[in-house]
């Protein structure tokens, strides 16, 4: 109790305190206003968002330890917090649109996302398996409800629930990956399971650990195999719900995926090694190939992450410090890129509904013709075309996969960002030529101001980290493990 109440040792914990005790503070107000206070409870939870950012930037920037080494605040968590924040608080731009809809005004959405948040935070920080487990479940929980905010709606009620069943499995099997972790080492900490690990006499009860463990990571990351929830949750749920799944709770996954695959298993990397290559290369491949025959654009962009998810992880598989700053350089563009995909897809309506067929962009050129560029550009920077940003993400992991010694990884690699190029590419053909589809004309709604410049933020970004990415190098190898 007293080191609870120690300033000292909560100030690294200062950015979840924030947030979950706002996030109790908004939804007391939400409650007592109902839901008409929904436009003030994004707009606070967004203040919440920087000013846990701002904590963070203001903390010392040497490595902390706190809670008996459960939890680390190092260079590595705070450039990846920072990510998820940014991508947390974009969300709640984006969803002011939806959330002014009639019968969706949702007090309880951004205050969902807020815990979610705190448990991504907690997740990207946890040094030792019980923590790893308490910051999964807590960004989990949140996002299961999340799925399926919209009541009425029958996909958005089917999208939670697949997300709920699928994910408890994930996360009894990593529960029971964690046990064996413990059963054979003796302790739960990162550095003693490395210890016990490096010392021997694991035997082969750690890699059963290991899998099951890896297994609960590829689901929250939507890696093959675990990735069967991820097209239809993403086409069920309310569009800006999946922009969101697509951005923060990424960073969150791959966060714990590196530093628990770096720092508990370096022993081991041999063995954990294939497991990622090959978990990496389905990913690819099917994220690739999948989404050819896809007419959905959010299923299209549910395969667009799983692969993008697999290129991530090439960095890892690297096993190395080049490695891990690819992973940090592939996720902060990645991010970039995919909340202004989606800020393209929720600024256009047709027929008074967001657009989800990719038929539905035929002819945007013509009806909005700034609309269509940066849409265009931000399709080529996720299909790897120089000299945008998406390019330079990609160039970075294959390096170190090839200076890792994984010449077939980086191969494989490029061929499937050949293959993925098709999909973005027939989305780009619908936009500039064909004839616009039947139906009213696109209609940009009148309070997407907070849209459009998330959009040109995104895009902006994609151009200057693709023409002058030392900045983001710099930072990245600054917060290597």
């Amino acid at each position: 109790m007293k080191e609870l109440l120690d300033l000292p040792s909560i100030w690294p914990i200062l950015p979840e305190l924030v947030l979950v005790v706002g996030a109790m503070v908004l939804l007391m107000f939400g409650v007592m206003r109902g839901d008409r206070s929904t436009p003030t409870v994004c707009g606070l939870a967004i203040l919440l968002l920087i000013v846990a950012g701002g904590l963070l930037v203001m903390q010392p920037a040497a490595k902390v330890v706190a809670f008996h080494g459960s939890f680390v605040l190092d260079s590595y968590a705070r450039f990846l917090k920072i990510l998820a924040l940014a991508g947390s608080a974009v969300t709640i731009l984006l969803s002011f649109e939806f959330l002014s809809a009639p019968g969706r005004q949702k007090f309880e959405y951004p205050v969902l996302i807020l815990l979610s948040t705190a448990g991504m935070l907690v997740l990207v920080s946890a040094a030792d398996l019980i923590a790893l487990y308490l910051g999964l479940e807590l960004m989990s929980l949140a996002l299961y409800v999340i799925a399926a905010i919209d009541r009425d709606n029958v996909r958005s009620t089917e999208a939670g629930l697949k997300y709920f069943v699928l994910g408890a499995l994930s996360s009894g099997m990593l529960l029971y990956g964690c046990s064996l972790v413990y059963g054979f080492t003796g302790t739960v900490s990162f550095a003693g399971i490395a210890k016990a690990a490096g010392g021997g006499g694991t035997g082969l009860g750690l890699t059963f650990g290991l899998v099951f463990l890896f297994a609960g990571f590829c689901f929250k990351v939507s890696a093959v195999p675990f990735h069967m929830w991820t097209p239809d949750v993403y086409e069920g749920a309310p569009t800006p719900v999946t922009a969101f799944f697509s951005s923060a709770p990424k960073v969150a996954a791959i966060a714990i995926f590196v530093r628990a695959s770096i720092i508990a298993f370096p022993a081991i990397v041999s063995q954990w090694q294939q497991i990622v290559v090959f978990v990496a290369i389905a990913s690819m491949a099917l994220g690739s190939f999948a989404a050819i025959g896809q007419t959905n654009i959010k299923r299209l962009m549910a395969y667009s992450s799983i692969g993008n998810m697999g290129y991530a992880l090439i960095g890892l598989a690297a096993g190395t410090a080049d490695g891990v700053q690819g992973v940090l350089v592939y996720m902060a563009i990645y991010v970039a890129m995919t909340l202004g995909t989606f800020a393209c897809i929720l600024s256009m309506r047709r027929d008074g509904q967001m657009v989800e067929n990719i038929s539905d962009l035929s002819g945007l050129a013509r009806t909005k013709p700034a609309m269509a560029f940066f849409f265009a550009m931000l399709l080529f920077s996720l299909a790897g075309i120089p000299p945008l940003a998406g390019f330079f993400a990609k160039f970075y992991v294959f390096l170190a996969a090839i200076q890792a010694g994984l010449f077939t990884l980086a191969v494989i690699g490029v061929v499937t960002s050949v293959v993925g190029a098709y999909y973005y590419l027939r989305v780009m053909v619908h936009l500039y030529m064909r004839e616009p589809a039947p139906g009213a004309p696109f209609a940009v709604p009148m309070r997407s101001g907070l849209v459009t410049s998330a959009l040109v933020i995104a895009a902006f970004l994609v151009v200057l980290l693709g023409t002058m990415p030392g900045s983001l190098l710099s930072m990245a190898a600054s917060a290597g493990l």
